[in-house]
């Protein structure tokens, strides 16, 4: 037991994996309380289902080292490991029936009968799946094969709950239903659940922490407000929900310029002049009348979203700004927007200097902005 880290649930320290000459996985560092849920978010080929094998023992990290409720578990098989994992395809034995499938677990550790009984029946209840336990696999649709597949990872009481993508094969009606019976699970169990998804909406609406990944690394961490509302560059910005980003120039501290116009900010600390980008969420812009507004632009686009309209609309720089909002306007009406300084979160700048040159001229700071 090291006891630095006997009251984290997951420790990663300095875990990295190498396939021959392709890496999966960069050094990662990652400390999981016990008891929160957390989620790994990212594209295929991040390297966030690579962390759960790790995690769960079915791969061996080319180095550092892996610790379960602060035991270093390098050595520790898959099966001694006190983590349960819920595949994407389910994984069912298709030869049992429902019970037999949720206890199978049990059977294998040679848990008395009484006890396996009242255990998969707790199970069944968590997962609202009584009266299910004669059901042949087959006659489950795909949402109760699910839920057959968390109660067998359950039923075993694990100390960590490993999820691979669990329901990307769910229609979004049950996507959801699914996400109520994590959330509750994940509640009423008080257990640490590891979620791998590439859904920004599951993670948002799930995770007490979300770790977004790139090319193998953990590129920002945070709750799911943090992650949304202070991404930390361009791509999980633009990964994360739906982003309006902008070329400017910080003019000083709580004043940043971009459009030709400067604008109040509350961010400070970066020297003035510095290029940066600005994240404008298109919830957070009101429209204006184009008298009296920041910006004026013209709407090229209306699409019905159901509890929203979304505006395709170009300003006079020809950028191509998109808008949510409730009232209804039209295709070539000119409108303005009105944007709140809270509203307006500023990133360091990504671009290459020959690509922001090209473009700086537009955004440079002159006497015109006193």
């Amino acid at each position: 037991m090291d006891k630095k880290y006997e009251n984290m649930s997951v420790v990663l320290e300095g875990v990295s994996k190498t396939y021959d000459d392709e890496v999966a996985l960069k050094t990662v560092d990652l400390e999981l309380e016990k008891g929160k849920f957390y989620t790994l978010l990212g594209p295929s080929g991040c390297g966030k289902t690579t962390i759960l094998n790790i995690i769960a023992g079915f791969v061996e990290p080319s180095s550092g080292n892996v610790y379960i409720n602060g035991e270093n578990v390098n050595d520790l098989p898959a099966n001694k490991r006190k983590v349960n994992t819920v595949f994407q395809n389910y994984s069912l034995f298709p030869h049992m029936n429902v019970y037999d499938n949720i206890a199978f677990g049990l059977n294998i550790k040679k848990v008395d009968k009484k006890t396996i009984d009242v255990e998969v029946k707790k199970a069944l209840k968590m997962v609202n799946l009584e009266g299910f336990e004669k059901r042949k696999i087959s006659q489950m649709s795909g949402g109760q094969r699910q839920r057959v597949a968390i109660a067998r990872a359950i039923v075993n009481r694990p100390d960590v709950l490993l999820l691979d993508e669990p329901l990307s094969a769910l229609d979004l009606k049950l996507r959801k239903s699914m996400q109520v019976l994590l959330s509750n699970l994940q509640w009423e169990l008080g257990i640490t659940f590891i979620f791998v998804t590439h859904d920004q909406e599951e993670a948002l609406a799930l995770s007490d922490e979300i770790f977004v990944m790139d090319k193998g690394e953990i590129v920002q961490s945070g709750s799911p407000v943090d992650i949304y509302d202070e991404p930390i560059n361009r791509y999980v910005a633009e990964f994360i929900g739906e982003s309006n980003i902008l070329e400017a120039v910080m003019v000083d501290d709580y004043k940043v310029k971009f459009s030709n116009k400067v604008f109040d900010c509350e961010d400070a600390g970066i020297p003035s002049g510095e290029r940066v980008e600005v994240v404008i969420r298109p919830e957070d812009i009101t429209v204006a009348s184009p008298e009296n507004s920041d910006i004026n632009m013209r709407v090229d686009n209306v699409l019905f979203r159901g509890v929203f309209n979304e505006l395709i609309c170009y300003d006079d720089d020809n950028f191509r700004w998109k808008i949510h909002t409730t009232r209804r306007f039209y295709e070539d009406q000119v409108i303005g927007i009105d944007i709140d300084p809270s509203d307006i979160h500023v990133m360091r700048f990504n671009e290459s200097e020959d690509d922001f040159d090209k473009r700086i001229e537009k955004y440079a700071i002159g006497d015109d902005d006193e």
